[in-house]
């Protein structure tokens, strides 16, 4: 397949003008080179693709969770289709019965289970816009979704109530209803009822719509299904509005990529859900699954016991973010490692037999079908045995990793490239493509892609390769931003969606991620980082003169330089037994440890988030300056040139503190 591209041209590019940058050709998938693909007939909206599958798999196992028997982890315990389908239209009649009418926001709020997808589903029978609640955006960040949304009912687990209950009395201008999956204690009954507010356990709030039918309004493409709100890298969350036919259009479009290259999805293919169904990742993956009567089985909710739930549930399909793969990675080498040297010697020589294989073309399968069987098949099974698609998303996934998956894991690892506002799947690498590696692939079939030229940033869409930033057209584009017009208008020009992400059009087709326009970046778990936000907040420790911070998506946490300030360094110093000029103290690892310890303070008294405390530092007596080109006239940090000058220092940075964490 060599010489082969995945994208065709449907466009020319556009020379720049009135101000506006060049944009290059528009490219899409070579999937739909017969135009996109319909959605299924009849399916217009969520509710259809659930509607559709009860009346065609009514008996298939839908979702399942592990029995706990004497405090133990059982089976897995099956609800079939038709059995979801009738609590769900239970609960629709008790949501109701509550006085919620269509168009109103119902809040879900806890860990993935099969309550939180019967609530979805209760919503979208309903007109409801589904609105996730989800605290790791930040203390206040509950409170601030369920007023901006104007949340009248809120489905929440069990756990999860105490926190709920922190947003009042503010929510309680909106929140009426509090259902729990759970129980309810008698203590948060008087508190709900104090606050004015029903609260309701589960197993009673079903019984509370008996006997009452509510007729389930007519739903259409353009109707909001739900709104998630997205880490708001500076300043509030923002609210996604996400239409049934974004999901429906996305749902279309990935059958028809799965088709061609001969992975269709089947009702017999299985899932664990454990990725949050907060966030649009997850949550179009189960809607895919849905539509084509598979199984979903849902984790207990504890990162220590995944594995033995996949062992278990023996899924089919495993998505993950690049953090998950990251930790399988590591814990297979310390594995390697720990076996004989003979061990060692034969895993070494299976691996680069395969590869050797793969890359002159073969498909993974037949590669080495022996190393399979005798060095690669315990690695399958640490994955139940039956895993065929590992789908990696929401950050990138190292290329080193990827290849290494790809060789020992004895099936597909793909990786996916989206935003919420583009309802996740925008790009994905292809099977048995190793040209892909390192690549988030070409763009899914329902979608057109160009790139538009970032002169400031020396990225030009009509260069060798193309680069610039990643601009984004089709149905499956969110509908705006909730009550912000405002930020819409900025990120939505000509029906062109701005991702804000620098990528590089690679000679196959497929994209590569290379930089991102604003100086905000992602680190590895998919937690967002604004950068000049956090250095206001750590120049105010008065022992530094200026600190630049870095951190990128394969690595998990923050490192930064920093100039010192000389007198309050050198009178430390003295006071702390350590000598030597400016320069010595400067590498003094003592030195750094004040520094970072004087950071750590300040972001404690600020309220920082965990992956926003900075890990390790390098103290450059040098002031930043112009000379070196390191700062603008106006003495703005200059980060891609501050970058490549301190690049070896980084590099060290991060390898003695992995080194430390490890």
């Amino acid at each position: 397949m060599a010489g082969k591209s995945y994208i065709i041209k449907v466009e020319e590019g556009k020379a720049a003008s009135d101000g506006r940058p060049s944009i290059g050709p528009v490219y899409r998938s070579s999937f739909a080179d017969n135009g996109f693909p319909a959605p299924i007939p009849g399916m217009e909206s969520c509710w259809d693709i659930f509607r559709m599958s009860v009346e065609k798999y009514p008996n298939n196992r839908m979702l399942g969770r592990r029995q706990i028997v004497n405090g133990k982890a059982g089976k897995y315990v099956w609800q079939t289709y038709k059995e979801v389908y009738d609590v769900v239209i239970k609960i629709g009649n008790s949501i109701r019965s509550c006085g919620v009418e269509e168009g109103e926001k119902c809040g879900i709020y806890g860990a993935n289970c099969p309550e939180w997808i019967t609530s979805m589903e209760a919503c979208n029978a309903h007109g409801l816009y589904c609105v996730p609640l989800y605290d790791t955006l930040g203390a206040g960040a509950v409170e601030f979704i369920i007023c901006h949304a104007e949340v009248s009912i809120a489905f929440v687990e069990e756990k999860k109530i105490i926190e709920l209950f922190k947003t009042f009395p503010n929510s309680t201008k909106y929140l009426r209803t509090i259902v729990s999956f759970g129980k309810v204690t008698p203590e948060q009954k008087a508190e709900a009822e104090k606050q004015g507010l029903a609260i309701y356990p589960w197993e009673e709030f079903l019984q509370l719509g008996e006997n009452k039918q509510f007729d389930l309004p007519v739903k259409k493409k353009s109707d909001i299904c739900t709104i998630m709100y997205t880490s708001g890298t500076t300043g509030d969350p923002k609210g996604v509005l996400i239409s049934n036919d974004s999901i429906v259009t996305l749902i279309a479009g990935v059958k028809r990529l799965l088709g061609r290259v001969n992975e269709q999805l089947t009702e017999k293919d299985v899932y664990i859900s454990y990725l949050p169904l907060a966030h649009i990742f997850d949550r179009v993956i189960e809607e895919l699954f849905i539509s084509h009567g598979a199984s979903i089985g849902f984790w207990r909710g504890d990162v220590k016991l995944l594995v033995e739930d996949i062992g278990e549930l023996k899924p089919s399909i495993f998505c993950a973010v690049p953090r998950v793969l990251d930790r399988i990675y590591s814990g297979l080498l310390q594995k390697i490692s720990g076996g004989s040297l003979l061990k060692k010697k034969l895993f070494d020589v299976a691996y680069s037999y395969k590869f050797y294989n793969m890359r002159k073309g073969r498909k993974h399968g037949d590669a080495s079908p022996i190393c399979d069987k005798v060095v690669f098949s315990k690695v399958k099974q640490g994955l139940g045995g039956n895993v065929r698609l590992i789908l990696s998303g929401a950050a990138p996934l190292s290329a080193h990793v990827e290849e290494f998956l790809r060789v020992v894991a004895c099936c597909h690892v793909l990786q996916g490239y989206g935003l919420t506002e583009t309802c996740a799947g925008t790009f994905v690498s292809l099977p048995n493509e190793l040209s892909m590696l390192g690549t988030v692939g070409p763009p899914v079939p329902n979608v057109d892609i160009c790139l538009e030229s970032v002169p400031e940033m020396n990225y030009d869409a009509f260069a060798s390769p193309p680069c610039g930033e990643i601009c984004i057209k089709g149905n499956t584009l969110f509908s705006g931003y909730y009550k912000r017009e405002d930020l819409t208008n900025e990120v939505m020009i000509d029906g062109w969606f701005h991702t804000g992400d620098i990528g590089e059009w690679q000679p196959n087709g497929s994209m590569k991620i290379i930089d991102r326009k604003k100086n905000i970046f992602k680190l590895s778990q998919g937690e967002y980082v604004a950068v000049e936000n956090l250095e206001n907040v750590y120049g105010l420790v008065s022992d530094i003169d200026s600190i630049w911070i870095y951190g990128n998506s394969f690595e998990s946490f923050l490192v930064a330089v920093v100039n010192p300030n000389k007198q309050a360094l050198e009178s430390w110093a003295a006071g702390n037994g350590v000598s030597g000029d400016f320069d010595s103290i400067c590498q003094n690892p003592k030195a750094k440890e004040f520094i970072l310890g004087e950071l750590s303070k300040i972001g404690k008294e600020k309220k920082l988030k965990g992956f926003e405390f900075i890990k390790a530092v390098h103290l450059d007596p040098e002031p930043f300056d112009m000379e070196r080109d390191l700062l603008t006239p106006t003495y703005k940090k200059k980060r891609p040139q501050l970058l490549k000058y301190y690049q070896s220092v980084i590099d060290n940075m991060y390898k003695s503190a992995n080194k430390r964490n490890a």
